[in-house]
């Protein structure tokens, strides 16, 4: 079955799932707290009760019962059977998980009293009442419920799923998962794996890791076009493994084998489908043990998909080369690659790239010391003119930065609560940046922003200056689905284009990143298009479609546009790691040009001795440009100086050939728009054989190059304007090789041919 095939299951399951998570969160508040109220610890002193048990109904006909999760409904929608699958799925599938989208939907509990339940627990140990167990659910946050439902329902797919499972060590799993989540829902924590299975990396070093080893270790002497095909195969070969699906029923007598799969359910399975556990790569966190065990599967496989990739003959002699060296590795006992502290080389061309750690750590602070001695600066007109001119280089937010770094400035995350007072200065704060707002979006009803900005889901990055808001960002955080909607954005008109507004959303992505929210949506009007796309963020939405459809409200005549943050980015000094790297980079380039313009004296050689030829190590300089590797020199290819004149007999003669041949008379003339109306709309650098044979008299080829690119100018152009079947395609591919069979026979010049051209 293929990946894409695999893709479209796993989408289907994954919005199958997240409607049932959706269902309770549709509930009032206190229907949501009696749905846990059965996870829910008894809060009286000595007490072992571990759930709110209501008293059963007392008939069959009464039994619509408040708890969602008794409903099996979705139990029969979801099948996470991995022993009973006969075709093992990649990870990126389902892996045997299908669904009948033909099941009856979850109900929803619908008891009409919102009061809580007088009676006590019906737990013979219990007894108490419905509040000593609910009290820490009726304190938390509707973001904070609507995770712990989200963790019910993940919970209760396990169990059923665990009731279904054919393969014993499967339904330990899922059994011991769901227990899992449970504990979490009943502790109110995140779910945290404990060490029963071991905390990954289970080993050291890891797949990818060794096999970046292995590439190093022997490889690392190629030239760089073929050391960046052995890199490829190795990110393909770590693909393929991290995609290949353990067999249950492999090695069931094998303990070794039995942890490695219970570990990668755990850790690399169910976590696609169980999203409140942490998914893992298998290449990340398991070592040399996992691959030896599916090796033999995983490159048989993996080896008909690379030999298709493989254009030459020479890349295919580079694959075998990988997969023999790459077998002998793994089972070798003695092979470095799985050594902690093995030390792979470097590959060659990569030592021109390299700056000593000590250099590179004296630049920075040589930089970062010169730009305070900027800010500090203090311009005098006389004295030094051009310290009242601003650096057009600056950063957008630099000035900013400066006025938060000196007080001037503060950004405060401020917003409305149901559970608590806000302090009068939040009040005050949120009626502000409302009017602020207000005043920016003329055409949007103040009653409208003022019910979002004091909505208590909604949050406000408040920008505050002189101790009053000059701006912020409204937002709405939606933690269950991994993104953030921004709602509103605006500045005060009197303190625009200060690079506030920058500033303000490097502030909320480092905000979001402190709270692993990795994704922006917002909806942007014809006006803010621009200034959203200066803070990197596109129409093209990454974010899957099933996760924010029903979330956001959408704008009519507005452009949705997504920002993807990244975690290792600090935002709010992105513009000062940048600057820092732009100048290290040009001081680099500097002394590279002071050493290349370096006038060395002159030789002296001839002087002192009476040999006709110098040692080439003897020329001063040779070894400093060279590195010590004059090699590479003696390969430099000596070659006259060619001028027009000198060529211009053996250019005319190709032409000449060329111009006879069968298939060059679409060529030997400019393309008219009588006949092409559009050509020029498609090709932008038009050539023929009349305008070469003019450039040629013109004495305009002083080399081989340019007479070469002008030729290969026409067939691309033929090829980027004709389709393929046209008789127009084909003259150039026949031409073409004609040219370059002339040109060889000539210069002796060999040029790689397209494929359709062989």
């Amino acid at each position: 079955m293929g990946l894409n095939h695999m893709q479209r299951i796993q989408k289907h399951q994954l919005q199958w799932i997240h409607q049932l998570k959706q269902e309770p969160k549709n509930l009032e508040r206190w229907a949501k707290i009696e749905l846990l109220s059965q996870f829910s610890e008894c809060k009286i002193d000595q007490c072992k009760c571990e759930g709110w048990l209501k008293r059963p109904p007392p008939t069959d006909d009464d039994s619509s019962s408040s708890n969602i999760i008794n409903n099996n409904n979705h139990g029969d929608n979801l099948n996470l059977n991995v022993g009973s699958t006969a075709n093992h799925r990649s990870r990126a599938g389902t892996g045997g998980a299908l669904m009948n989208s033909s099941s009856t939907t979850s109900q929803h509990p619908s008891p009409t009293d919102p009061t809580p339940p007088e009676e006590l627990c019906f737990r013979p140990e219990c007894t108490h009442s419905y509040e000593d167990h609910v009290v820490n659910y009726m304190q938390a946050t509707d973001v904070e419920l609507n995770r712990l439902l989200d963790l019910m329902v993940e919970a209760e797919i396990l169990n059923t799923n665990s009731g279904v499972e054919n393969h014993e060590g499967t339904k330990v799993v899922y059994q011991y998962l769901s227990r899992f989540l449970r504990n979490s829902i009943t502790t109110m924590t995140l779910p945290s794996m404990d060490l029963k299975l071991g905390s990954p990396p289970f080993e050291r070093p890891t797949i990818n890791q060794a096999i970046i080893n292995f590439a190093l270790h022997f490889f690392s002497h190629k030239n760089e076009e073929e050391w960046r095909f052995m890199h490829k195969l190795a990110k393909s070969f770590l693909t393929a493994v991290n995609v290949y699906m353990l067999d249950p029923k492999q090695k069931s007598d094998d303990r070794e084998y039995h942890v490695i799969y219970s570990r990668w359910l755990c850790f690399c399975y169910v976590p696609v489908f169980i999203e409140s556990l942490a998914l893992k790569d298998p290449v990340q966190i398991f070592g040399r043990m996992y691959l030896k065990h599916i090796f033999s599967s995983v490159i048989n496989n993996w080896q008909v998909t690379a030999k298709k990739r493989c254009q030459t003959e020479k890349q295919k002699t580079l694959l075998a080369e990988f997969i023999q060296l790459l077998n002998q590795e793994v089972n070798s006992e003695e092979s470095p690659i799985w050594s902690v502290d093995f030390d792979p080389p470097v590959p060659s061309f990569f030592n021109n790239c390299l700056i000593e750690e000590t250099k590179l750590n004296s630049l920075i602070k040589e930089i970062e010391t010169e730009q305070e001695h900027q800010h500090t600066r203090v311009g005098d007109l006389f004295s030094d003119p051009t310290s009242l001119i601003p650096d057009i280089s600056t950063a957008r937010d630099e000035s900013a930065r400066i006025e938060e770094q000196n007080k001037k400035i503060e950004f405060h995350i401020i917003g409305n609560s149901m559970n608590k007072r806000i302090s009068r200065s939040d009040y005050l704060w949120l009626n502000a940046i409302t009017n602020v707002i207000s005043h920016q979006l003329p055409r949007m009803p103040k009653e409208y922003i003022t019910r979002l900005v004091f909505d208590p889901k909604h949050r406000t990055l408040a920008l505050i200056k002189n101790n009053r808001p000059i701006g912020g960002i409204t937002f709405r955080i939606f933690p269950t689905q991994g993104f953030t909607e921004i709602v509103f954005l605006a500045i005060t008109s009197n303190e625009q284009v200060k690079g506030y507004g920058t500033h303000l959303m490097n502030h909320l992505k480092d905000y979001h990143v402190k709270h692993n929210i990795y994704h922006f949506l917002t909806y942007a009007d014809e006006y803010a298009i621009g200034y959203f796309k200066k803070q990197a963020f596109s129409p093209e939405i990454s974010l899957r479609e099933e996760l924010y459809t029903g979330y956001i409200k959408d704008y009519e005549g507005a452009t949705l546009m997504e920002c993807k943050l990244t975690p290792n980015i600090v935002y709010t000094q992105l513009t000062t790691v940048l600057r820092i790297q732009k100048e290290i980079v040009k001081r680099l380039i500097q002394e590279k040009q002071s050493q290349m313009k370096q006038v060395y004296p002159g030789i002296n050689y001839f002087r002192q001795q009476h040999d006709r030829q110098i040692p080439i190590d003897q020329i001063d300089g040779v070894n400093e440009c060279y590195k010590g590797n004059l090699d590479k020199f003696r390969q430099v290819k000596q070659e006259e100086p060619e001028t027009a004149d000198s060529i211009y007999s053996q250019l005319s003669s190709i032409l000449n050939s060329v111009r006879s041949h069968s298939a060059a008379w679409p060529f030997l003339k400019p393309v008219s728009t009588d006949d092409a109306p559009d050509y020029f709309e498609h090709i932008r650098f038009p050539m023929d054989l009349r305008t070469m044979g003019e450039r040629l008299k013109n004495k305009y080829y002083v080399n081989k190059r340019l007479f070469i690119i002008d030729m290969k100018r026409i067939f691309n152009n033929c090829r980027s304007y004709n389709n393929p079947d046209t008789e127009y395609y084909r003259h150039a591919n026949t031409l073409e090789k004609y040219f370059l069979t002339k040109l060889r026979d000539v210069f002796g010049i060999k040029i790689n041919v397209r494929p359709e051209i062989q």
